[in-house]
C-alpha cells in the first residue's frame, strides 16, 4: 500500500520562520511514513531541506515592509492579477497531481486572508475531490490580535463550514488559543493542540562552547539588535568572552557589511549557522529575537537567554509568548521600545543570575503529535 500523501501550503512573507516549522512538520510526517508535497509561496529558503520532502515553489511573493502592508513579487513590483492567476493555476495543480489524503494550509484562515485568491479556490477543490481530502489549518499558540469580534466570528464559521481541524502548535498549560482568539470555543471538537513544534539539536562538536551568541532569525528586521548588542558588549561582564553574530540570511547586504566592519576583535559575524539549535546549547549566554522558533530553540536547549520581541505595526504574538515565558523563568525580556546599550546591558546582567534552567515544563513534541493526529483523523474518515 502507497504511502497517504499530504499537500502542505505555506507562506512566509518577512521572517523564515513559518517556513522552517513547516519544514520540520513535514520532515515529521515523512518520519511518520506520510509522503509529503510542500508548496511554499514566499522567498525560497536554501538554508533548510529536508530528504523525500518534495517542495512546490510558487512564484515568490514577499512583503514590502516591515508591518507587513504591502506585497510585491520577487522582483519587488506589486502583485497583479497575472501573477496571481499563474500562482492559483500552480497551486491547483499542485493538488491535482498529489491527490492527497490531508491538505494542510498554514496560517489560514486566521491569517493571509491577502492569498484568498488562490487558498479559497484551493479549498473548493479539495472539497470537490473524491475521495475527499481532510482539510486542516496549522497554526501557532498565539495570532496577532483582532480588535474586530465579527471578523474572528467569521473565522470560526469558515473553520467549521471548510475543515475538518485546527493544529494548534503550543501547549494550553502555557498559553489557550482563546487568549488570542476570542472565539477559540466556537471551534468546539475541531481544534487540536499538538504541543510547541521544536527542533531537536544535533551536538556532535565543540563550536560556540563559552560564546555569547546573538541572533537575529531571518534577518529581516535585525539590524538594530546586532548593533545594540556590539554596543553594550564592552558595559557587561561579559565584555571578554567570544561573541558570534548570526546575522540570518535576509539582513540587507549593506546592514551586514555594516556589523563586518564594526565587529572588535574577539567578534565573529556570519551570515547563518544550519547548527543553530547546538550552538544555543553550548553558549553562556543567547541574545536574539523571540520568533516561535528561536524562543523553542532556547528552552530545548536549556540556554541562558535575552529575547527582544518583535513588535512594529500589529505584531503581539511574539510579546505575548515572550511575556508568558519569562514569568515562568524560562527567558528574560526585553522590550523593542527600551532596546538600547546600557538596557541590553542590564538585561544580560539580569540573565546570567538567574537560575539554571532545568527539564522544559513545555510539551516540545509537536512536530511528531501533528502527524499522530492527522493519522487519526484519516483514520477516522476512513
Amino acid at each position: 500500500m502507497s504511502a497517504p500523501r499530504i499537500l502542505f501550503y505555506v507562506q512566509h512573507l518577512l521572517g523564515i520562520g513559518h517556513w522552517r516549522r513547516a519544514m520540520i512538520l513535514a520532515k515529521a510526517m515523512r518520519e511518520a511514513d506520510f509522503a509529503v508535497t510542500l508548496v511554499s509561496g514566499g522567498i525560497a529558503d536554501e538554508g533548510e531541506k529536508a530528504e523525500d520532502v518534495a517542495v512546490v515553489q510558487l512564484p515568490p511573493v514577499r512583503t514590502g515592509d516591515a508591518e507587513l502592508r504591502t506585497l510585491i513579487d520577487a522582483a519587488g513590483r506589486p502583485l497583479d492579477e497575472a501573477l496571481r492567476s499563474r500562482r492559483r493555476a500552480q497551486l491547483l495543480a499542485a493538488l491535482a497531481a498529489t491527490a492527497p489524503a490531508a491538505v494542510v494550509v498554514e496560517s489560514y484562515p486566521f491569517g493571509r486572508r491577502a492569498f484568498c485568491f488562490e487558498l479559497e479556490p484551493l479549498i473548493a477543490a479539495a472539497r470537490a475531490m473524491r475521495p475527499r481530502p481532510i482539510i486542516l489549518s496549522s497554526i501557532r499558540d498565539v495570532l496577532v490580535a483582532r480588535s474586530d469580534p465579527l471578523r474572528a466570528a467569521g473565522i470560526a464559521e469558515t473553520v467549521q463550514r471548510d475543515f475538518d481541524g485546527v493544529l494548534v502548535h503550543g501547549d494550553p498549560r502555557l498559553i489557550r488559543l482563546e487568549e488570542s482568539f476570542p472565539a477559540a470555543a466556537a471551534l468546539g471538537d475541531k481544534l487540536f493542540y499538538t504541543g510547541y513544534v521544536a527542533r531537536a539539536a544535533e551536538d556532535g562538536d565543540v563550536a560556540g562552547t563559552g560564546e555569547v551568541l546573538v541572533s537575529a532569525g531571518g534577518g529581516a528586521v535585525g539590524a538594530r539588535l546586532l548593533g545594540t548588542a556590539l554596543a553594550a558588549r564592552p558595559l557587561t561582564s561579559l565584555a571578554d568572552a567570544p561573541w558570534r553574530l548570526v546575522t540570518g540570511p535576509n539582513l540587507a547586504a549593506s546592514a551586514f557589511r555594516e556589523v563586518v566592519a564594526t565587529a572588535p576583535p574577539g567578534v565573529t559575524v556570519e551570515r547563518y549557522r544550519p547548527d543553530l539549535p547546538a550552538l544555543f546549547r553550548r553558549c553562556v549566554l543567547s541574545i536574539s529575537q523571540a520568533g516561535y522558533n528561536t524562543v523553542l530553540d532556547l528552552i530545548a536547549a536549556r540556554a541562558r537567554a535575552v529575547v527582544v520581541p518583535f513588535a512594529q505595526g500589529r505584531e503581539t504574538e511574539q510579546q505575548q509568548r515572550a511575556e508568558r515565558l519569562q514569568s515562568r523563568g524560562l527567558l528574560t525580556l526585553l522590550r523593542e521600545s527600551e532596546l538600547d546599550p546600557p538596557q541590553l546591558a542590564a538585561a544580560i546582567t539580569k540573565a546570567l543570575a538567574a537560575p539554571p534552567l532545568g527539564e522544559p515544563p513545555l510539551d516540545l513534541d509537536g512536530a511528531r503529535r501533528s502527524a499522530e493526529t492527522i493519522r487519526a483523523l484519516l483514520r477516522e474518515r476512513a
